[in-house]
């Protein structure tokens, strides 16, 4: 079988959870039992990076499979590198979101089971590690030029601003609610806020240069 069929068939499955665990968190459907953390139904849920970030990586894998279907049939020469750079970004921000889950948040809480459950099960493990089995595996290509490395921070920079923005409209005397600062960065002080966006923009462009360097290898 030919990596394009693989990445296809690993792409339709990556839309199927993010479809599926979009629904069960809007709806708040829940088949595990545990304490709920880190979510939200209805339009609450998209406050959240993690959402977010695996909303973007559904869509651009749609449209990587819509570009493998007509590549398999003959109808394209090749997948435009447009879409291995928007797979790069949706990759890397997938793949922020699996380890600030279970390099930050998971010890956080006291366990990283809790960050597991429900919708969670996919947004947080499932649809990261598919993501980067396709990205590294299946769809290299020898074309994308260093300078594509820094686009995976795009996302980040997006959604630090608003989250920043959100955590400083709601500040109450130099503090902030877990309700607004739902990752827990400013909790000892909003001038935390100095050294954790550096750190998630380094963290970011590490996991971006990673994923880049590693597509390219044959």
């Amino acid at each position: 079988m030919s990596k394009y069929k693989i990445s296809l068939i690993l792409n339709i499955i990556i839309v199927i959870m993010v479809i599926g665990a979009s629904i069960m968190m809007f709806n708040g459907f829940r088949f595990m039992p545990g304490e709920i953390i880190l979510e939200s139904n209805k339009l609450g849920m998209f406050k959240f990076f993690t959402v977010d970030s695996n909303l973007f990586m559904g869509i651009i894998s749609l449209l990587f499979a819509i570009f493998e279907i007509r590549l398999l049939k003959g109808n394209i020469k090749e997948i435009p590198r447009y879409m291995y750079i928007l797979k790069l970004m949706a990759t890397t921000s997938v793949t922020l979101t699996f380890i600030v889950v279970f390099a930050y948040l998971g010890p956080l809480v006291g366990n990283i089971c809790l960050m597991i459950l429900n919708s969670n099960l996919f947004f947080h493990l499932l649809v990261p590690v598919f993501s980067m089995i396709t990205f590294l595996f299946f769809e290299r290509n020898n074309k994308m030029l260093f300078k594509y490395s820094f686009y995976g921070l795009i996302p980040v920079i997006m959604y630090g601003l608003y989250y920043l923005i959100n955590v400083l409209v709601h500040m109450d005397n130099g503090v902030v609610s877990p309700v607004y600062d739902f990752y827990y960065f400013v909790q000892n002080g909003v001038w935390t806020a100095i050294i954790v966006v550096p750190i998630m923009f380094i963290i970011s462009y590490l996991i971006s240069l990673f994923l880049w360097k590693f597509n390219k290898i044959k």
